[in-house]
Protein backbone atom coordinates (compact mmCIF):
# COMPACT_ATOMS: atom_id res chain seq x y z
CA UNK A 1 0.00 0.00 0.00
CA UNK A 2 2.91 2.34 0.83
CA UNK A 3 4.42 1.55 -2.55
CA UNK A 4 1.10 2.44 -4.22
CA UNK A 5 1.08 5.84 -2.49
CA UNK A 6 4.63 6.52 -3.64
CA UNK A 7 3.70 5.46 -7.18
CA UNK A 8 0.73 7.82 -7.13
CA UNK A 9 2.93 10.69 -5.92
CA UNK A 10 5.47 9.89 -8.65
CA UNK A 11 2.77 9.98 -11.33
CA UNK A 12 1.50 13.33 -9.97
CA UNK A 13 4.99 14.81 -10.00
CA UNK A 14 5.65 13.56 -13.52
CA UNK A 15 2.33 14.97 -14.75
CA UNK A 16 3.09 18.39 -13.26
CA UNK A 17 6.49 18.58 -14.95
CA UNK A 18 5.63 16.78 -18.19
CA UNK A 19 5.70 18.69 -21.48
CA UNK A 20 2.45 20.37 -22.45
CA UNK A 21 1.86 17.85 -25.24
CA UNK A 22 1.67 15.04 -22.66
CA UNK A 23 -0.29 16.98 -20.05
CA UNK A 24 -3.21 17.88 -22.29
CA UNK A 25 -3.31 14.65 -24.26
CA UNK A 26 -7.02 13.77 -24.86
CA UNK A 27 -8.31 11.01 -22.60
CA UNK A 28 -11.44 10.03 -24.52
CA UNK A 29 -12.47 9.67 -28.14
CA UNK A 30 -14.84 12.64 -28.12
CA UNK A 31 -11.90 14.95 -27.31
CA UNK A 32 -9.63 13.52 -30.01
CA UNK A 33 -9.08 15.91 -32.91
CA UNK A 34 -8.42 14.85 -36.49
CA UNK A 35 -8.35 11.48 -38.27
CA UNK A 36 -12.15 11.53 -38.65
CA UNK A 37 -11.96 9.07 -41.54
CA UNK A 38 -10.65 6.29 -39.32
CA UNK A 39 -11.83 7.20 -35.82
CA UNK A 40 -14.94 9.32 -36.39
CA UNK A 41 -18.46 8.21 -35.31
CA UNK A 42 -19.61 5.09 -37.11
CA UNK A 43 -16.15 3.95 -38.20
CA UNK A 44 -15.02 0.37 -37.68
CA UNK A 45 -12.06 1.34 -35.52
CA UNK A 46 -14.17 3.47 -33.19
CA UNK A 47 -16.71 0.66 -32.86
CA UNK A 48 -13.92 -1.82 -32.08
CA UNK A 49 -12.53 0.45 -29.36
CA UNK A 50 -15.89 1.18 -27.79
CA UNK A 51 -16.90 -2.48 -27.76
CA UNK A 52 -13.49 -3.63 -26.50
CA UNK A 53 -13.11 -5.92 -29.50
CA UNK A 54 -9.93 -4.55 -31.04
CA UNK A 55 -8.00 -6.46 -33.72
CA UNK A 56 -4.24 -6.10 -33.99
CA UNK A 57 -3.54 -2.77 -35.67
CA UNK A 58 -0.66 -0.60 -36.86
CA UNK A 59 -0.91 3.17 -36.80
CA UNK A 60 1.24 4.69 -39.54
CA UNK A 61 1.55 8.44 -39.70
CA UNK A 62 3.87 11.43 -39.36
CA UNK A 63 5.03 12.76 -35.98
CA UNK A 64 2.35 14.53 -33.97
CA UNK A 65 -0.59 13.05 -35.87
CA UNK A 66 -2.11 11.23 -32.85
CA UNK A 67 -0.72 7.69 -32.88
CA UNK A 68 0.34 7.60 -29.24
CA UNK A 69 -2.73 9.56 -28.18
CA UNK A 70 -5.04 6.99 -29.77
CA UNK A 71 -3.17 4.21 -28.02
CA UNK A 72 -3.52 6.10 -24.74
CA UNK A 73 -7.28 6.50 -25.28
CA UNK A 74 -7.59 2.80 -26.01
CA UNK A 75 -5.74 2.07 -22.75
CA UNK A 76 -8.27 4.14 -20.81
CA UNK A 77 -11.33 2.87 -22.73
CA UNK A 78 -10.74 -0.83 -22.97
CA UNK A 79 -11.22 -3.43 -20.25
CA UNK A 80 -8.26 -5.34 -21.60
CA UNK A 81 -4.93 -5.46 -19.80
CA UNK A 82 -2.84 -2.74 -21.46
CA UNK A 83 0.97 -2.83 -21.68
CA UNK A 84 3.26 -0.32 -23.41
CA UNK A 85 6.75 -1.00 -24.78
CA UNK A 86 9.13 1.28 -26.62
CA UNK A 87 10.68 0.08 -29.86
CA UNK A 88 13.79 2.07 -28.92
CA UNK A 89 14.53 0.82 -25.40
CA UNK A 90 12.82 -2.58 -25.13
CA UNK A 91 13.71 -5.96 -26.58
CA UNK A 92 12.92 -9.66 -26.61
CA UNK A 93 13.42 -10.01 -22.85
CA UNK A 94 10.75 -7.37 -22.17
CA UNK A 95 8.44 -9.00 -24.70
CA UNK A 96 8.78 -12.39 -23.03
CA UNK A 97 7.75 -10.89 -19.71
CA UNK A 98 4.67 -9.35 -21.36
CA UNK A 99 3.80 -12.68 -22.97
CA UNK A 100 4.08 -14.53 -19.64
CA UNK A 101 1.78 -11.97 -17.98
CA UNK A 102 -0.66 -12.16 -20.91
CA UNK A 103 -0.90 -15.94 -20.56
CA UNK A 104 -1.59 -15.60 -16.85
CA UNK A 105 -4.26 -12.94 -17.44
CA UNK A 106 -5.99 -15.09 -20.05
CA UNK A 107 -5.66 -18.30 -18.00
CA UNK A 108 -6.91 -17.07 -14.63
CA UNK A 109 -8.95 -13.94 -15.41
CA UNK A 110 -9.95 -14.55 -19.06
CA UNK A 111 -8.67 -11.04 -19.77
CA UNK A 112 -7.19 -10.00 -23.09
CA UNK A 113 -3.82 -8.21 -23.23
CA UNK A 114 -3.21 -5.28 -25.58
CA UNK A 115 0.47 -4.57 -26.26
CA UNK A 116 1.31 -1.11 -27.56
CA UNK A 117 4.74 -0.93 -29.23
CA UNK A 118 5.69 2.67 -29.91
CA UNK A 119 8.11 3.12 -32.82
CA UNK A 120 7.76 -0.52 -33.78
CA UNK A 121 9.94 0.10 -36.84
CA UNK A 122 12.91 0.28 -34.42
CA UNK A 123 12.51 -3.42 -33.67
CA UNK A 124 14.61 -5.59 -35.95
CA UNK A 125 13.28 -8.57 -37.87
CA UNK A 126 14.18 -11.08 -35.14
CA UNK A 127 12.35 -9.03 -32.51
CA UNK A 128 9.28 -8.73 -34.72
CA UNK A 129 9.43 -12.45 -35.51
CA UNK A 130 9.33 -13.25 -31.80
CA UNK A 131 6.07 -11.30 -31.53
CA UNK A 132 4.35 -13.05 -34.43
CA UNK A 133 3.22 -16.42 -32.92
CA UNK A 134 1.54 -14.73 -29.95
CA UNK A 135 -0.34 -12.30 -32.17
CA UNK A 136 -1.35 -15.21 -34.38
CA UNK A 137 -2.68 -17.24 -31.42
CA UNK A 138 -4.48 -14.25 -29.93
CA UNK A 139 -2.46 -14.27 -26.71
CA UNK A 140 -1.84 -10.57 -27.27
CA UNK A 141 -3.49 -7.91 -29.42
CA UNK A 142 -0.87 -5.66 -30.99
CA UNK A 143 -1.02 -1.91 -31.46
CA UNK A 144 2.06 -0.74 -33.31
CA UNK A 145 2.89 2.90 -33.99
CA UNK A 146 5.36 3.96 -36.67
CA UNK A 147 6.37 6.99 -38.66
CA UNK A 148 7.89 4.75 -41.33
CA UNK A 149 6.15 2.89 -44.12
CA UNK A 150 5.18 -0.51 -42.66
CA UNK A 151 5.79 -2.09 -46.06
CA UNK A 152 9.51 -1.43 -45.54
CA UNK A 153 9.87 -1.58 -41.77
CA UNK A 154 7.40 -4.20 -40.48
CA UNK A 155 7.64 -7.87 -41.45
CA UNK A 156 5.03 -9.03 -43.92
CA UNK A 157 3.50 -11.78 -41.69
CA UNK A 158 2.86 -9.21 -38.96
CA UNK A 159 1.24 -6.80 -41.42
CA UNK A 160 -0.97 -9.58 -42.79
CA UNK A 161 -2.30 -10.26 -39.28
CA UNK A 162 -2.97 -6.60 -38.52
CA UNK A 163 -5.03 -3.74 -39.89
CA UNK A 164 -2.94 -0.77 -41.00
CA UNK A 165 -4.46 2.65 -40.36
CA UNK A 166 -2.85 5.62 -42.10
CA UNK A 167 -2.94 8.82 -40.05
CA UNK A 168 -2.62 12.14 -41.86
CA UNK A 169 -0.98 15.38 -40.67
CA UNK A 170 -3.47 17.40 -38.64
CA UNK A 171 -5.36 20.08 -40.54
CA UNK A 172 -4.96 23.82 -39.79
CA UNK A 173 -8.47 23.77 -38.26
CA UNK A 174 -7.49 20.93 -35.90
CA UNK A 175 -4.27 22.70 -34.94
CA UNK A 176 -6.12 25.95 -34.27
CA UNK A 177 -8.47 24.10 -31.90
CA UNK A 178 -5.49 22.49 -30.16
CA UNK A 179 -3.88 25.90 -29.62
CA UNK A 180 -7.11 27.31 -28.24
CA UNK A 181 -7.57 24.33 -25.90
CA UNK A 182 -3.99 24.60 -24.61
CA UNK A 183 -4.29 28.34 -23.87
CA UNK A 184 -7.60 27.97 -22.00
CA UNK A 185 -7.01 24.79 -20.01
CA UNK A 186 -6.14 25.97 -16.47
CA UNK A 187 -5.61 22.50 -15.00
CA UNK A 188 -3.31 20.84 -17.50
CA UNK A 189 -2.71 23.56 -20.09
CA UNK A 190 -1.47 27.15 -20.06
CA UNK A 191 -4.66 28.79 -18.81
CA UNK A 192 -3.08 30.11 -15.61
CA UNK A 193 -0.79 32.37 -17.66
CA UNK A 194 -3.76 34.28 -19.15
CA UNK A 195 -1.92 34.55 -22.46
CA UNK A 196 -3.18 35.10 -25.98
CA UNK A 197 -1.60 34.51 -29.36
CA UNK A 198 -2.02 37.07 -32.11
CA UNK A 199 -3.35 35.99 -35.49
CA UNK A 200 -0.10 36.44 -37.37
CA UNK A 201 1.81 34.35 -34.82
CA UNK A 202 -0.87 31.64 -34.82
CA UNK A 203 -0.87 31.37 -38.61
CA UNK A 204 2.93 31.26 -38.64
CA UNK A 205 2.99 28.51 -35.99
CA UNK A 206 0.40 26.41 -37.80
CA UNK A 207 2.14 26.85 -41.14
CA UNK A 208 5.55 25.93 -39.75
CA UNK A 209 4.36 22.88 -37.80
CA UNK A 210 3.44 20.90 -40.92
CA UNK A 211 0.51 19.22 -39.18
CA UNK A 212 2.53 18.17 -36.11
CA UNK A 213 0.58 18.88 -32.90
CA UNK A 214 3.63 18.20 -30.73
CA UNK A 215 5.64 20.93 -32.48
CA UNK A 216 2.71 23.32 -31.95
CA UNK A 217 2.42 22.61 -28.23
CA UNK A 218 6.14 22.55 -27.45
CA UNK A 219 6.71 25.92 -29.14
CA UNK A 220 3.57 27.41 -27.61
CA UNK A 221 4.61 26.36 -24.09
CA UNK A 222 8.07 27.92 -24.43
CA UNK A 223 6.63 31.13 -25.88
CA UNK A 224 3.87 31.52 -23.28
CA UNK A 225 6.17 30.93 -20.31
CA UNK A 226 8.49 33.66 -21.60
CA UNK A 227 5.81 36.23 -22.43
CA UNK A 228 5.80 39.44 -20.46
CA UNK A 229 2.76 41.65 -19.96
CA UNK A 230 2.24 44.58 -22.34
CA UNK A 231 1.12 48.07 -21.25
CA UNK A 232 -2.48 46.86 -20.99
CA UNK A 233 -1.47 43.99 -18.73
CA UNK A 234 -2.07 41.30 -21.36
CA UNK A 235 0.41 38.54 -22.18
CA UNK A 236 0.46 38.43 -25.99
CA UNK A 237 2.43 35.80 -27.90
CA UNK A 238 3.69 37.35 -31.15
CA UNK A 239 5.46 35.89 -34.17
CA UNK A 240 8.92 36.86 -32.88
CA UNK A 241 8.39 34.78 -29.75
CA UNK A 242 7.04 31.83 -31.73
CA UNK A 243 9.97 32.02 -34.13
CA UNK A 244 12.44 31.96 -31.24
CA UNK A 245 10.57 29.09 -29.60
CA UNK A 246 10.64 27.04 -32.77
CA UNK A 247 14.29 27.75 -33.52
CA UNK A 248 15.25 25.78 -36.64
CA UNK A 249 12.64 23.11 -37.21
CA UNK A 250 14.12 20.08 -38.94
CA UNK A 251 12.32 19.20 -42.14
CA UNK A 252 10.47 15.89 -42.25
CA UNK A 253 13.09 13.89 -44.10
CA UNK A 254 14.70 10.60 -43.22
CA UNK A 255 17.58 9.59 -45.47
CA UNK A 256 16.66 5.93 -45.01
CA UNK A 257 12.91 6.34 -44.83
CA UNK A 258 9.94 6.66 -47.16
CA UNK A 259 10.04 10.46 -47.39
CA UNK A 260 13.54 10.20 -48.86
CA UNK A 261 12.21 8.11 -51.73
CA UNK A 262 9.05 10.19 -52.08
CA UNK A 263 11.01 13.40 -52.61
CA UNK A 264 13.61 12.01 -55.01
CA UNK A 265 10.70 10.52 -56.97
CA UNK A 266 9.00 13.93 -57.02
CA UNK A 267 12.23 15.51 -58.33
CA UNK A 268 12.54 12.92 -61.10
CA UNK A 269 8.94 13.24 -62.20
CA UNK A 270 9.07 17.05 -62.12
CA UNK A 271 12.14 17.09 -64.37
CA UNK A 272 10.61 14.46 -66.62
CA UNK A 273 7.49 16.61 -66.93
CA UNK A 274 9.53 19.70 -67.81
CA UNK A 275 8.62 21.70 -64.69
CA UNK A 276 11.83 23.50 -63.69
CA UNK A 277 10.18 25.36 -60.81
CA UNK A 278 8.87 22.20 -59.13
CA UNK A 279 12.24 20.53 -59.77
CA UNK A 280 14.05 23.33 -57.94
CA UNK A 281 11.62 23.08 -55.03
CA UNK A 282 12.20 19.34 -54.52
CA UNK A 283 15.95 19.82 -54.90
CA UNK A 284 15.86 22.49 -52.18
CA UNK A 285 13.76 20.22 -49.93
CA UNK A 286 16.46 17.57 -50.05
CA UNK A 287 19.49 19.83 -49.71
CA UNK A 288 18.04 21.92 -46.88
CA UNK A 289 17.16 18.74 -45.00
CA UNK A 290 20.78 17.63 -45.18
CA UNK A 291 20.76 15.17 -48.08
CA UNK A 292 24.18 14.19 -49.44
CA UNK A 293 24.67 16.22 -52.66
CA UNK A 294 26.58 13.31 -54.19
CA UNK A 295 23.48 11.13 -53.88
CA UNK A 296 21.44 13.71 -55.78
CA UNK A 297 24.21 14.20 -58.36
CA UNK A 298 24.39 10.44 -59.00
CA UNK A 299 20.66 10.30 -59.59
CA UNK A 300 20.89 13.24 -62.00
CA UNK A 301 23.65 11.54 -63.99
CA UNK A 302 21.33 8.57 -64.40
CA UNK A 303 18.40 10.82 -65.30
CA UNK A 304 20.51 12.53 -68.00
CA UNK A 305 20.94 9.21 -69.80
CA UNK A 306 17.63 7.54 -68.98
CA UNK A 307 15.19 10.40 -69.59
CA UNK A 308 17.04 12.98 -71.69
CA UNK A 309 19.14 10.42 -73.50
CA UNK A 310 19.64 10.71 -77.23
CA UNK A 311 17.62 13.91 -77.46
CA UNK A 312 20.53 15.84 -75.89
CA UNK A 313 23.78 13.95 -75.42
CA UNK A 314 25.39 16.97 -73.74
CA UNK A 315 23.14 16.39 -70.72
CA UNK A 316 25.31 13.46 -69.58
CA UNK A 317 28.47 15.55 -70.00
CA UNK A 318 27.01 18.36 -67.87
CA UNK A 319 25.64 15.94 -65.25
CA UNK A 320 29.03 14.25 -64.91
CA UNK A 321 30.74 17.63 -64.56
CA UNK A 322 28.33 18.67 -61.79
CA UNK A 323 28.89 15.36 -60.01
CA UNK A 324 32.62 16.13 -60.08
CA UNK A 325 31.99 19.63 -58.70
CA UNK A 326 29.87 18.23 -55.84
CA UNK A 327 32.69 15.85 -54.98
CA UNK A 328 35.30 18.62 -55.03
CA UNK A 329 33.59 21.48 -53.16
CA UNK A 330 30.54 19.99 -51.40
CA UNK A 331 27.73 21.93 -49.74
CA UNK A 332 26.68 24.69 -49.62
CA UNK A 333 28.75 25.84 -52.61
CA UNK A 334 27.66 23.07 -54.98
CA UNK A 335 23.95 23.82 -54.48
CA UNK A 336 23.98 26.33 -57.34
CA UNK A 337 25.61 23.79 -59.66
CA UNK A 338 22.93 21.25 -58.82
CA UNK A 339 20.26 23.91 -59.37
CA UNK A 340 21.72 24.72 -62.79
CA UNK A 341 21.76 21.05 -63.74
CA UNK A 342 18.21 20.44 -62.51
CA UNK A 343 16.92 23.38 -64.55
CA UNK A 344 18.82 22.18 -67.64
CA UNK A 345 17.50 18.62 -67.33
CA UNK A 346 13.94 19.80 -66.74
CA UNK A 347 13.99 22.03 -69.82
CA UNK A 348 15.86 19.59 -72.08
CA UNK A 349 14.09 17.54 -74.73
CA UNK A 350 13.47 13.98 -73.62
CA UNK A 351 14.13 10.63 -75.26
CA UNK A 352 13.88 7.24 -73.57
CA UNK A 353 14.86 5.31 -76.70
CA UNK A 354 18.24 4.22 -75.34
CA UNK A 355 16.70 3.18 -72.00
CA UNK A 356 13.91 1.17 -73.63
CA UNK A 357 16.22 -0.33 -76.26
CA UNK A 358 18.59 -1.63 -73.62
CA UNK A 359 15.67 -3.14 -71.73
CA UNK A 360 14.56 -5.04 -74.82
CA UNK A 361 18.11 -6.29 -75.41
CA UNK A 362 18.26 -7.56 -71.82
CA UNK A 363 15.03 -9.51 -72.36
CA UNK A 364 16.59 -11.30 -75.34
CA UNK A 365 19.77 -12.06 -73.40
CA UNK A 366 17.66 -13.66 -70.67
CA UNK A 367 15.45 -15.48 -73.17
CA UNK A 368 18.07 -16.91 -75.55
CA UNK A 369 21.04 -17.29 -73.21
CA UNK A 370 24.59 -17.40 -74.53
CA UNK A 371 24.13 -17.52 -78.29
CA UNK A 372 27.42 -18.07 -80.15
CA UNK A 373 29.14 -15.07 -81.69
CA UNK A 374 29.00 -15.32 -85.52
CA UNK A 375 32.27 -16.71 -86.93
CA UNK A 376 33.00 -13.63 -89.07
CA UNK A 377 32.82 -11.35 -85.98
CA UNK A 378 35.23 -13.36 -83.88
CA UNK A 379 38.79 -12.23 -83.26
CA UNK A 380 41.62 -14.52 -84.46
CA UNK A 381 44.83 -13.75 -82.55
CA UNK A 382 46.23 -17.30 -82.92
CA UNK A 383 46.91 -19.65 -85.88
CA UNK A 384 44.48 -22.21 -84.49
CA UNK A 385 41.69 -19.68 -84.47
CA UNK A 386 42.47 -18.69 -88.03
CA UNK A 387 42.44 -22.36 -89.05
CA UNK A 388 38.97 -22.58 -87.45
CA UNK A 389 37.86 -19.69 -89.72
CA UNK A 390 37.57 -17.15 -86.91
CA UNK A 391 37.10 -13.76 -88.56
CA UNK A 392 36.77 -15.23 -92.07
CA UNK A 393 34.82 -13.12 -94.58
CA UNK A 394 34.62 -10.16 -92.20
CA UNK A 395 34.27 -6.93 -94.18
CA UNK A 396 36.35 -4.05 -92.81
CA UNK A 397 33.88 -1.21 -92.95
CA UNK A 398 36.25 1.72 -93.62
CA UNK A 399 37.63 0.01 -96.74
CA UNK A 400 34.85 -2.30 -97.92
CA UNK A 401 31.14 -2.22 -98.59
CA UNK A 402 29.71 -3.91 -95.52
CA UNK A 403 26.06 -3.02 -96.05
CA UNK A 404 25.06 -6.67 -96.28
CA UNK A 405 27.09 -7.76 -93.28
CA UNK A 406 25.19 -9.00 -90.19
CA UNK A 407 26.21 -8.46 -86.58
CA UNK A 408 23.63 -10.31 -84.49
CA UNK A 409 23.53 -14.04 -83.70
CA UNK A 410 21.83 -16.13 -86.37
CA UNK A 411 18.62 -16.64 -84.33
CA UNK A 412 18.17 -12.90 -83.88
CA UNK A 413 18.80 -11.40 -87.28
CA UNK A 414 15.50 -9.50 -87.35
CA UNK A 415 15.77 -7.87 -83.92
CA UNK A 416 15.24 -4.08 -83.85
CA UNK A 417 15.69 -2.51 -80.42
CA UNK A 418 15.73 1.14 -81.44
CA UNK A 419 12.25 2.23 -82.46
Amino acid sequence: MIQDLFDQQLNTNLLNTAPLADRIRPKKLDDFLGQEEIIGPGTLLRWAIETDDLPSIIFWGPPGSGKTTLASIIAKTTNSYFVELSGVSSGVKDLRQVIDEAKEKRKYQNQRTILFVDEIHRWNKAQQDSLLPFVEKGIITLIGATTENPSFEVITPLISRSRVYVLKPLSPINLKLIINRALKDKEFGLGKYESKIDQEAEEFLIRTANGDARVILNALEVAVKNTGADISGQHIVDQKLISEALQHKALLYDKDGEEHYNIISALHKSMRGGDANASLYWLARMLEAGEDPLYIARRLVRFAAEDVGLADNFAVVLANAVFDVCHKIGMPECSVHLAQLVIYLAQAKKSVNAYLAYGEAVKDVQKFGQLPVPIHLRNAPTKLMKDLNYGKDYKYTPLEDSSEQTYLPEKMQDRKYLK
